[in-house]
């Protein structure tokens, strides 16, 4: 069985975001939360709470789900839209800045659906 859980425009860049989902990609949820726990990384923050999420919709949908074989099947970290804002320089220019963000999708799973399609 699985779950999936989204989270859209989240204000960080892609490339910042994918070095807390390599760490967390293949892993059992309650590992996964642990090692967020300890990251030194701002990703992680919104990673963890995006796990939690994960899990709760996954007992949502199966209540007599046992939350420790859970694991992370997939994590894809995909860019949102970019927002320009314009720094003011010296003599009158302006510089552009961008602003990125990022879509987070997250499905964790029991393991029963590939025991059932082989």
């Amino acid at each position: 069985m699985e779950a999936q859980a989204k989270l859209r425009h989240l204000r960080m860049g892609p490339r910042k975001v994918r070095l807390i989902a390599d760490i967390i990609r293949g892993k059992p949820v309650n590992q996964a939360v642990d090692e967020l726990h300890f990251a030194r990384k701002a990703a992680a923050v919104p990673m963890a709470k995006l796990i939690k999420s994960a899990i709760a919709n996954a007992v949502n949908r199966n209540p007599n789900l046992d939350v420790d074989q859970l694991f992370i099947s997939k994590v894809t970290v995909d860019q949102g839209p970019i927002r320009w804002t314009i720094m003011p320089r010296a003599m009158g220019r302006a510089y552009w800045i961008s602003k990125k963000t990022s879509h987070i999708t997250m499905v964790v799973s029991d393991g029963a659906a590939e025991s059932k399609g082989a």
